[in-house]
């Protein structure tokens, strides 16, 4: 396949896998809306004046299980396609490049990255962590970065820049993005203790038990042990990410170690967020709403720092955007239609 027709294959590609999350998004969303039927938990058979019996409320129940179960699996499906979608739109866009290299040369293929690993760490951790409650919102999520990478970051497939043309590229941009990816997911679960936080108070007003997709929500011990985790995991990545491998490759582009970029500078302020965070959770004893807070802040950051800094910024020298001007649409009009 010529350089041409693999950057086809990759727009192709893109728009393809924004369908398919998309449908996904449409099919979770009718199971959470699904989920607002009332339970009900006891089982009465009432016969009809002519003696005949109808429906039990327990089947209608057990129906109503299995409807909600089976658009649940078809969600977490679809979104298992549109990530392997996604994973070949990436190929293409590496291989796309004349030589050919790693899919991360400007602003739009790093969102490329962060999003598929964002929904690659779901469907791998979806049984482990017990993940089928965040469907509808990572899915959400990567159809609405990926509607703004395709319609403000596109830019054409081009050769390495002479600072990118490193082995550490590699090394300090894939524990980056799986970082990235991890804090998404831990952040999205912290957003999620406090969503159910404030539905069981408005509850327990109201002296009613918690219904519809809230209630399947994990509890908040549950959550707030989840988000713990995750974070955990990720900051060393982190850490690796931002103070080992990118000042060592700042001094191989650049000759020095810090340069007081404003990248630098968010990523270290998004680490200094994320280790007290883990430090308050250590040894004062964060836990809940508190942490959940902190954690937010954690993720705003991070995403500021992975996208808005190199959109908005005019001199970071990690600005690969090729536009910057807010509005700006710089996809291809035949990518634009099939996302």
């Amino acid at each position: 396949m010529s350089n041409t027709a693999w950057e086809t294959l990759s727009n192709q590609a893109v728009g393809m896998a924004g369908i398919v999350y998309f449908i996904a998004l449409i099919v979770h969303l009718a199971e959470w809306a699904s989920l607002r039927q009332p339970a009900r938990d006891r089982e009465l058979v009432a016969a009809g004046a002519d003696g005949a019996a109808v429906v039990a409320p327990a089947e209608e129940s057990a129906g109503h299980a299995q409807r909600v179960a089976f658009l649940g699996r078809l969600g977490f499906l679809l979104t298992a396609i549109g990530c392997a979608v996604h994973f070949v739109a990436l190929l293409g866009r590496g291989m796309a490049a004349d030589p050919n290299r790693v899919p991360w040369g400007n602003m739009y293929e790093f969102t490329l990255s962060g999003t598929f690993v964002v929904a690659l760490l779901y469907v791998v951790l979806y049984k482990k962590l017990g993940l089928a409650w965040m469907g509808p919102i990572v899915v959400t999520f990567i159809v609405a970065t990926l509607m703004v990478a395709v319609i403000w970051l596109h830019d054409e497939v081009a050769p390495l820049t002479e600072a990118l043309n490193s082995p550490w590229l590699v090394i300090h941009v894939v524990s980056a993005i799986i970082a990235t990816g991890a804090f998404t997911l831990g952040g999205i679960a912290s957003i999620m203790y406090l969503v159910r936080m404030r539905a069981e108070r408005r509850a327990r007003g109201a002296e009613r038990e918690l219904t519809g997709w809230v209630a399947r929500v994990p509890q908040l011990d549950a959550l707030d042990r989840l988000a713990y985790r995750v974070h955990a995991f990720a900051f060393p990545v982190w850490t690796f990410a931002v103070l080992i491998t990118g000042p060592i490759w700042a001094h191989e582009a650049w000759s020095r170690y810090w340069n007081w970029d404003p990248k630098e500078v968010w990523a270290f302020i998004t680490w200094v967020v994320y280790a007290g965070y883990l430090h308050a959770r250590a040894t004062a004893g964060w836990k809940g709403r508190k942490a959940a807070m902190l954690a937010i802040v954690g993720l705003a950051t991070l995403w500021f720092n992975f996208i808005g800094i190199n959109y908005f910024s005019t001199t970071s020298q990690h600005s690969y955007a090729a536009e910057r001007i807010v509005g700006t649409v710089t996809a291809p009009a035949s990518l634009v239609v099939r996302f």
